[in-house]
Formats: C-alpha cells, structure tokens, sequence
C-alpha cells in the first residue's frame, strides 16, 4: 500500500479536469449518435483484471433508471470511466447524495452530470398527479413524485399543449436535481466554491440519441470550447 502522501499525490495525477471530463463526454455521446464506437471503450474490457484494483472514473452521472438510458453506452464509455447513480425520475435523495459524495471524495472526479430525458415516465407520472389530484401506485412510487412535484409544479398550466409540457417539465425536473445537489451537501458545496468541482445539468433525447448540456457557465463554457477546439479526433470503429 502507497504512504498517504505519494497515495494523494497519485492521485492527483489520475483526476482529469471538469472541462476535460465534460468535453470528453461530449466527444463520446457525438460518436454514439452517429452509431460509432471507440476502440479505447471496444477495448476496456482488457482492463478489467487492473480495475479490480482501484478506480478513478472521469465524471459521476446522476441519470434516470430508464433502461433506454444507460450513461455507458450513451457517452460511449467503457468499464471504470463512469460513477453511475441511477434512480427514476434522476430525483436527489440522501443515499444518492451520499453516493455522489463518495465518488468525488474517494476519487476526485471533478464533474457530475445530472441527466434527465425526453418522455420521462417519472415527470409524467408527477404531471399527471398535479393535474389530476391522483395517488402515485405506492407509498414508494409516491416518494419519487413528491420529489420531483417543486421542480415543475411552476410550468404547470404554462403549456397546452402536453407533449410541451411534459418537455418544459422534463427539464425543470434536471435543473432542481442541479440546485439540490449543489446546495444540499456541505462536502459538495466546499468543492464547487474551491473550484475543484463543477454540477451541470444535461437532457437526453431518446428519439435523436443526443446529450445536450443545458448550463455551461461563463469561465468554464470557454474552456470547454478551447479544449475542444485543441482535441485531436479519436480513433474509431464502426458500431
């Protein structure tokens, strides 16, 4: 086992930068709307005897337990590179939180994506409720409805049309699971004000297999579009 100080120092090493991270996400969710794979994630399951020792994922996702949305194959990542919570609706809870805490704490990743998605059943689920004053099937299912019912309960009654609504609601949904993960743990908000770590929000489109990020911010925007700019293309393979 390394002495605590060459253990950090490692370490600190392995962590890639949020700009780095985000880009690389973007990168890799590009190549799976296009039906192409990596030969780095075709190839990760050769590391799985070396993984077995230890992580260092790039980014953690809090995404929806949808089976249509599994961040792995949507960023076109392979075994180690993603500290993946799931849960329906992409709701923030303590255990979920604690989750995060864990892999940003032990890890150092750097970046945490909460990524929701087009025809969520969840939102629906909660739109429907609050439209029509109906009880969720159980006391669990009625959990994760309350939790998504303050993030969209405003864009009620601002659409007609419910295809709009669901859309509107879908998206209010991510931006409150932003706001809580930011602000609901004191180890998570002393990384974002050092800096060390950035929260954004992003939607999945089912129809179109496309990630859009839906909160760039100021300083960190430019720099992902400097290290985008600057990246060589990755080598590929057909999908």
């Amino acid at each position: 086992m390394w002495p605590g100080g060459l253990q950090k120092e490692i370490m600190s090493q392995l962590i890639v930068p949020a700009a780095e991270a985000l880009r690389r996400l973007r990168t890799g969710n590009e190549r799976f709307a296009r039906n192409v794979r990596s030969i780095d994630a075709l190839a990760s399951q050769s590391r799985r005897a070396s993984l077995a020792a230890g992580q260092s994922p790039f980014a953690v996702i809090l995404s929806c337990s949808d089976s249509r949305v599994p961040s792995e194959i949507v960023f076109d990542c392979g075994l180690g590179d993603l500290f993946v919570v799931r849960v329906a609706g992409n709701v923030v809870a303590p255990s979920l939180l604690g989750s995060i805490e864990f892999a940003v704490s032990t890890f150092g990743t750097s970046l945490v994506v909460v990524m929701g998605h087009s025809q969520c059943g969840a939102v629906r689920a909660t739109l429907n409720a609050l439209q029509s004053s109906g009880q969720p099937a159980s006391p669990n299912i009625s959990d994760i409805v309350s939790r998504i019912v303050p993030g969209v309960r405003e864009v009620v009654g601002a659409h007609r049309d419910p295809e709009e609504l669901l859309a509107a609601a879908v998206r209010a949904n991510v931006r409150a699971s932003v706001a809580q993960v930011r602000h609901g743990s004191r180890i998570l908000e002393a990384q974002l004000a050092t800096g060390e770590l950035r929260v954004v929000g992003a939607e999945y489109s089912l129809e179109e297999g496309r990630v859009t990020f839906l909160d760039d911010e100021g300083d960190f925007a430019a720099e992902q579009r400097q290290l985008s700019a600057g990246a060589e293309a990755p080598h590929a393979a057909p999908g």
